[in-house]
């Protein structure tokens, strides 16, 4: 995954802006490609942005989950749901440009069912999360934790979706 990366940055604060990339990501990805490497890019979870990723090459896009998970971490209920309504509106565009969705950054066991229950994202990145927790709970039933709330947050989603 081509994840952007500034100068002292501790971690991601925000996905590779792909627009303004679009000029140089064409030949890198091609050539990525050519060694049969799947691509992946992550970004903010933005029409432009995802129309980019596909107009540029890539198989894949990571859609940054960070303002979620800040906007629940801080409890405000409209961000929040401004939030989820925007990761699952881009999810759907994604999907429907024939991009792979993925999602990540920043999720917990507080915040990863809604975004699990979204039927076009097919893979989650959760990992320092999950080790964070390991170290007090052991990895084994940090991971089972985090499988069950994804498995039951897509379940329910099926189980709305048919009803």
């Amino acid at each position: 995954c081509l994840v952007p990366e500034r100068r002292q940055e501790i971690t991601t604060e925000g996905g590779l802006d792909a627009t303004a990339k679009g000029n140089q990501l064409p030949g890198f990805i091609r050539h990525l490609k050519s060694k049969r490497i799947r691509v992946s890019l992550f970004i903010d979870p933005n029409r432009h942005q995802i129309e980019a990723a596909a107009s540029v090459g890539a198989d894949i896009v990571e859609l940054h989950t960070g303002p979620y998970c800040d906007a629940t971490l801080h409890g405000d209920r409209v961000d929040i749901d401004g939030e989820i309504e925007r990761l699952a509106e881009c999810a759907s565009v994604a999907a429907a440009a024939g991009l792979e969705v993925h999602a990540g950054h920043g999720l917990t066991f507080d915040t990863v069912d809604a975004v699990a229950a979204m039927p076009e994202i097919v893979e989650l990145n959760i990992g320092h999360f999950l080790i964070g927790e390991a170290i007090f709970g052991g990895l084994h039933s940090t991971i089972g934790r985090m499988r069950a709330l994804m498995d039951n947050a897509r379940a329910q989603a099926r189980g709305s979706a048919s009803a």
